[in-house]
């Protein structure tokens, strides 16, 4: 159903599209405005780009507007929902980082967070893998 849909968009295939034109193409499709309604995150190494919508719409809805939309079909991109997951990765941690501060961090409703499971701490990488106990707290 709706309210457990993604409110991130992934596109695919980006390559012959810059981040300014997807970024208005989006604005076009959506009628709403990039930064203080939506954001958009480039991966070009795996040409890919995520929006992510801040403002609540209908991100199924606007996946079928995007499947529909001439631009979107020359650029030979697609679009589809982020799949929703438990697990995220945190990097660039300080050195001195523990498991029991990312689990609290991470559970704290003020940063978006939920019941968290698991923390798997990589010191030399400055990383840890999260996972919470449902897809919800993991904004």
């Amino acid at each position: 159903d709706s309210a457990e849909a993604s409110p991130s968009v992934v596109f695919e295939n980006i390559k012959r599209c810059s981040q300014n034109c997807l970024q208005m193409l989006l604005e076009n499709i959506s009628g709403l405005t990039v930064d203080a309604d939506f954001t958009v995150e480039l991966i070009p190494e795996i040409n890919v780009a995520v929006a992510t919508f801040i403002k609540s719409i209908d991100t199924k809805e606007f996946v079928k507007k995007c499947s529909q939309d001439r631009r979107v079909r020359e650029f030979k991109m697609t679009a589809r929902l982020l799949e929703l997951t438990q697990t995220i990765k945190a990097e660039n941690l300080p050195d001195s980082i523990s498991t029991d501060y990312l689990t609290v961090y991470f559970e704290s409703a003020r940063s978006g967070g939920g019941p968290v499971s698991d923390v798997q701490l990589f010191p030399k990488e400055n990383s840890a893998i999260i996972t919470f106990c449902d897809h919800k707290g993991n904004t």
